[in-house]
């Protein structure tokens, strides 16, 4: 631990989650990456200029799936976030894998 007790992100993940490949830790790193994308997803459709009914119409999926995605409340299938990315916002999705 640092001076003052401070805990840098890790440590904090550490005391309160577990070490990487815990179940618990597992549970708290992929909530985050389904958040990211649903910033993501939210920013992109945000720059260009689209109400989530308008990229639902385009992708062809419901405002509501649109929500629930942007908003952390459903998994999005990788099949899905293709047509959304490509066929409602015009785009590309990129993907990496990283260790």
């Amino acid at each position: 631990m640092k001076t003052n007790d401070i805990m840098d992100l890790d440590e904090f993940k550490n005391k309160h989650y577990g070490q990487k490949g815990t179940p618990k830790r597992d549970e708290l790193e992929n909530g985050y990456e389904n958040f990211k994308l649903g910033t993501l997803l939210y920013e992109a459709r945000l720059e260009k200029g689209m109400t989530q009914a308008e990229l639902a119409e385009k992708a062809g999926t419901t405002k509501s799936y649109i929500s629930k995605i942007e908003n952390n409340v459903k998994e999005v299938r990788l099949s899905t976030l293709q047509k959304i990315v490509q066929l409602g916002l015009g785009g590309q999705l990129d993907l990496s894998i990283k260790f």
